[in-house]
C-alpha cells in the first residue's frame, strides 16, 4: 500500500492512498463469499451460485462494499504507520475503484503538538473574602428597596424577624456570612484565571479550526434550544445567535487552548485521570498546589 502525507497547515494533513490489486482481489474475494452464503439466485440453492453468476447480479453491492471495508482498514493502518492522532474523523475524497486498484484521498485534522513553559510556580493572588461594612449596608438597603411596601420601611429588628431572624444583629450576621461565602467563590474563580491566563501566555499551539467549528455548533444548539424554550420567535433567535459568532468562536477557541496545554501538562506530570473525573480540575488542583501565593495562602 502506497501513502503520500501531505502537510497542510499546522493541524492539517491529507493522505493519498493507493491500494494495490492484490490486496483489492482479496478483499473483493472475501466479500463474494459473504453475498454468495446470503444471495437468493433463482436456480442455485444459497452459497451454490457461480462467482459469475453472483458478479452479474451483485456486482455494484461487491465493489461498494470492498470500497466500504478497504477505506478504514488501511486508514487506520496508515494513522499507526505515520503516528499520526486525528482528533476527529477524517473527510474521504476522490474514491476511485480502477483496474483492480483502489485509489482516495483522507483529510483530517491532528492532535496539535503543544510546547509549554514556567507552569510551575505560577504567581497569583487571593483577594480577602471578607465582607465589609459598606458591602453589608449597601445589600440591606437593596432588601430595603426589595420590599413592596407603601409605609416607611425601617431596618430595625422587627425587618429582621419578618425575614426569619430574632434581630437584626443575626439578620446582619447571616448576611455576612453568605456575603463572604460569594466572595470566597469569586475569588477562587479569579485564581483559577490567573493561573489559565498566566499558562496560556507561556504557551504555543494552534487550535485545529474544526474543532473550533465543532465546539461553537454545540454551544449554539445549547443556546437555540434554551431560548425557544423561553418562547423566542425564530427570527429573533437568529439573530442573536448571528450577534453572539465572533464571542462564541473566541470562547471556544479559548476553551480548546485551556484543554489541549493542560492534557500536555497531565501528559508531562504523569497526573492519570481516571473515568468520571474532569482533567481540567485535576491539572488545575495540580497547578494551585505548585503556586507561588502572595502573601501566603
Amino acid at each position: 500500500m502506497k501513502v503520500d502525507v501531505k502537510k497542510i497547515d499546522a493541524t492539517t494533513r491529507e493522505l493519498k492512498f493507493e491500494v494495490p490489486k492484490e490486496r483489492v482481489s482479496k478483499k473483493l474475494d472475501q466479500v463474494y463469499q459473504d453475498i454468495a452464503k446470503e444471495a437468493k439466485i433463482k436456480g442455485f440453492r444459497p452459497g451454490k451460485a457461480p462467482r459469475h453468476v453472483i458478479e452479474a447480479h451483485h456486482g455494484r453491492l461487491a465493489h461498494d462494499e470492498t470500497i466500504k471495508q478497504i477505506i478504514p482498514e488501511v486508514y487506520q493502518e496508515a494513522i499507526a504507520q505515520e503516528k499520526l492522532e486525528p482528533i476527529d474523523m477524517p473527510e474521504i475524497q476522490d474514491v476511485d475503484f480502477k483496474d483492480g486498484a483502489v485509489s482516495f484521498t483522507a483529510r483530517l485534522e491532528i492532535r496539535p503538538e503543544v510546547k509549554v513553559k514556567d507552569y510551575k510556580g505560577v504567581k497569583v493572588k487571593r483577594k480577602s473574602s471578607e465582607a465589609t461594612d459598606e458591602e453589608i449596608n449597601k445589600t440591606l438597603e437593596l432588601f430595603k428597596q426589595g420590599q413592596k411596601k407603601d409605609k416607611q420601611f425601617i431596618l430595625d429588628d422587627a425587618f429582621a424577624r419578618e425575614l426569619g431572624f430574632p434581630n437584626l444583629e443575626d439578620f446582619k450576621s447571616s448576611l455576612r456570612r453568605q456575603l463572604e461565602i460569594d466572595k470566597d467563590r469569586q475569588n477562587r474563580i479569579d485564581v483559577e484565571n490567573q493561573i489559565v491566563e498566566q499558562i496560556l501566555k507561556n504557551a504555543q499551539l494552534t487550535v485545529p479550526s474544526s474543532a473550533v467549528k465543532k465546539q461553537v455548533e454545540h454551544r449554539i444548539r445549547d443556546i437555540r434550544h434554551r431560548m425557544e424554550h423561553q418562547g423566542m420567535k425564530k427570527e429573533d433567535i437568529d439573530k442573536r445567535i448571528e450577534e453572539m459568532q465572533k464571542e462564541l468562536k473566541e470562547v471556544s477557541e479559548r476553551d480548546l487552548r485551556v484543554y489541549f496545554v493542560f492534557e500536555k501538562i497531565a501528559e508531562l506530570e504523569q497526573i492519570t485521570v481516571e473515568e468520571g473525573e474532569n482533567m481540567v480540575s485535576k491539572v488545575l488542583a495540580f497547578l494551585l498546589k505548585e503556586a507561588q501565593w502572595e502573601g501566603g495562602k
